[in-house]
């Protein structure tokens, strides 16, 4: 029995520059007990349907036509007060952001027993005993439920919005991306809790999200959206396995495979189309290496193919077979081959040992009594090294310390240990006066353009500003932003110039984040986190122009993501870290065949799978990570780890416990073979850190990002 229906959809939004066209006759179903996915980059309509669904729409948007019918009741007619019944008893939602959606100033408790009580008659007592039923449901300690939002780690956060939404039980629960920005062992845990979860009420199931492999891994049948029209409908094999639409073709090829390293994902050009009129021609032309004049002429319908649960909207579906077989050749889209990857050159930036440590607040009878303070490893012994025309990845789940060693080796941050040298020169050479040197030669793109980039400035301000700055190449300033643009793929450069942040799409941004960063023609770039919130295709466009500048420039280039198979396929080496360790590192193809620390492996598992009739076998880790203020003697891994031992308790392995080559963990257990006995004890004597001048305090801990 069909529990949702979508028939005609079409929502517009009314701005100061016209209506925005988000949904256009869009139409799909969900019947009882089935997981439905809606794919798509961004602009394409997915959450603006969700919010439909909800009557979550802002006051400029509304429901032009069409209709939404939850079990034979239209939703689009309803009072505030009949969909507030709806809302939370029969539809419940799961957000993006749960640190945006959770009240700061309540307790996730509290906010629990206020949708139950607000739906049900029931005393504070039985609230109180529900919601640490629910706790438990999601994988939480019930003792937790009178703490507050920010004293969780984000995968926390995003199981009490889960545990929230099952709080009475709905008939349908919709997810809008709900594991966007979180690390992928966090990733795996959400979804396999929403989905044991989902299972057990028997309830039905909307993912939205931008993630192919997401939705193939746990959807029965998607709707892959662009431009606001349903490009592809059917059932989840059908339709990835099989596709027969040019942009469900590009949207899967963007999406990078760890087991696939050896084969680049093609990226779709071009920006998602403007929607400031409601679409008379194929929405796709824009882009699509297929289109003919009759995709100018008229929007294809969706028709129904032979035989099976597959609907697609393209003029040229009977040639669906050739055109998948050219749609993974990069030259089909305009995409010339790649260059040659070049030899590494000289080593540009080294650390051995370097330390990032904070100190906690004591209270005042501790500072009385001159008991020493505990502290916080962020960053704790780590020694590397990058060589020009290389990319280094660094992995690892939220809170290992990523982030602060990249801002650490970017001087931003001030080491609290260990040794550091760059272009030939010590720490102590750019902090004796030489730090502006140091800034023109290396610079940083950080996660979010839109929070790093002046959004008072436009892009010809944004991208000037640093030779302003420095003093260069001042007397050709306009030819040096424009040189600039080009170089990133903003093409023509002048269309941009004038154009502030708000006005450009995601990839864009990014793009001028990037520009900002080369216009000074640096020797090192420091990349945190830069694609985690774009969409596919533009991450992988991302990665092709880094890798593009480490092979052309001759420029050495640090990666920072939690997000392996990006990493595999932009890298030259990766370095796992946990809690502030590396844990292993390695060439990417070592690596990727063969991990050798339990953690590594774990990342790797943890990856999604494209293809939804491959089997992935889920590594889930137990628990959190330790309290970094109180960790653990021994292996810092061992409380998560399946093959811990004894030893493993008793003293920490170093980085050079097993060996192959280049190829190093930190494992006495490693996978893939057995250390001998002797090797063993030998390693226990070992120290992790580079060098003994800068020994860890004695007390506290850990790693932060």
């Amino acid at each position: 029995m069909s529990l949702l229906d979508i028939t005609d959809l079409t929502v517009t939004y009314s701005t100061d520059s016209g209506t925005v066209h988000a949904v256009n006759d869009v139409s799909f179903s969900i019947d009882e007990g089935v997981n439905y996915g809606l794919a798509g980059e961004s602009g394409s309509g997915k959450s603006t349907l969700a919010e439909a669904v909800l009557g979550l729409l802002p006051s400029n948007g509304s429901v032009e036509s069409g209709s939404i019918e939850f079990q034979g009741r239209d939703l689009t007619g309803l009072s505030e007060r009949e969909r507030r019944d709806v809302l939370w008893e029969d539809i419940a939602y799961i957000p993006q952001s749960a640190m945006d959606s959770l009240d700061p100033v309540m307790s996730t408790g509290a906010q629990i027993r206020q949708a139950i009580q607000t739906h049900r008659n029931v005393t504070d007592d039985k609230a109180r005993s529900r919601v640490r039923e629910l706790f438990e449901i999601v994988g939480l300690d019930p003792d937790r439920i009178d703490d507050y939002p920010h004293e969780f780690s984000g995968g926390m956060r995003q199981r009490v919005t889960i545990a929230m939404a099952l709080a009475l039980e709905p008939d349908l629960i919709i997810a809008d991306e709900p594991t966007t920005g979180l690390d992928v062992i966090v990733q795996d845990k959400i979804i396999d809790k929403i989905l044991e979860i989902q299972d057990r009420m028997d309830s039905s199931l909307l993912l939205i999200t931008h993630e192919i492999g997401v939705i193939a891994e746990t959807c029965d049948e998607l709707s892959i959206l662009y431009g606001g029209k349903a490009m592809e409908q059917g059932s989840v094999d059908n339709v990835l396995v099989n596709p027969t639409n040019p942009y469900t073709m590009g949207l899967k090829n963007s999406f990078p495979e760890i087991e696939e390293g050896d084969q680049d994902p093609v990226s779709i050009p071009g920006s998602p189309p403007n929607l400031s009129e409601e679409p008379s021609a194929c929405v796709f032309k824009d882009r699509c290496p297929f289109a003919t004049e009759e995709c100018e002429a008229s929007h294809p319908d969706l028709v129904d193919l032979p035989n099976r649960n597959h609907r697609s909207a393209c003029h040229h579906v009977t040639k669906a077979a050739q055109m998948r077989r050219d749609a993974t050749d990069p030259e089909t889209w305009g995409i010339p081959d790649s260059h040659d990857e070049s030899d590494r050159g000289e080593v540009l930036l080294e650390t051995d040992g370097l330390e990032k440590y904070y100190e906690q607040s004591q209270r005042l009878l501790e500072q009385l009594r001159g008991n020493d303070p505990n502290y916080v490893r962020a960053v704790d012994g780590v020694s590397l090294r990058v060589r020009r025309s290389e990319i280094l990845g660094i992995a690892g789940e939220s809170g290992c310390g990523k982030s602060t060693l990249g801002e650490t080796i970017a001087l931003l941050k001030q080491p609290t240990g260990g040794e550091f040298v760059f272009d030939g020169e010590p720490y102590e050479h750019y902090a004796d006066g030489n730090m502006r040197e140091f800034r023109r030669k290396v610079q940083i793109i950080f996660q979010d353009p839109f929070d790093s980039l002046n959004p008072r400035q436009t892009v010809r301000q944004l991208v000037g500003e640093p030779l302003t700055i420095h003093d260069y190449r001042t007397d050709e300033r306009e030819r040096a932003i424009i040189e600039t643009l080009e170089k990133v793929g903003l093409t023509p450069a002048r269309k941009f110039l004038d154009q502030y942040p708000h006005q450009l799409s995601g990839g864009q941004r990014q793009r001028v984040a990037v520009a900002k960063a080369l216009v000074l023609d640096p020797d090192f770039l420091i990349c945190d986190e830069p694609a985690s919130m774009l969409d596919v295709s533009l991450k992988v466009n991302l990665l092709n122009l880094l890798r593009e500048l480490a092979d052309t420039e001759d420029i050495g280039i640090v990666y920072i993501s939690h997000d392996l198979a990006s990493l595999v396929q932009v890298s030259d080496r990766l370095a796992i870290m946990y809690l502030g360790r590396v844990i292993e590192e390695g060439d990417v193809e070592s690596i990727a065949a063969e991990p050798k620390h339990p953690y590594t492996t774990s990342l790797l598992a943890a990856a999604p799978e494209k293809d939804p009739t491959v089997d992935r076998d889920r590594v889930l880790l137990d628990g959190e990570p330790p309290n970094p203020v109180d960790l653990p003697s021994g292996c810092v891994f061992a409380p998560r780890c399946p093959k811990a031992e004894d030893a493993c308790r008793e003293s920490e392995p170093g980085l050079d416990t097993v060996r192959s080559g280049e190829h190093r963990a930190a494992c006495y257990f490693p996978d893939g073979e057995t250390p001998a006995a002797d090797d063993l004890a030998d390693d226990r004597s070992d120290s992790q850190y580079g060098d003994p001048e800068f020994s860890p305090p004695a007390s506290g801990d850990s790693a932060s990002d």
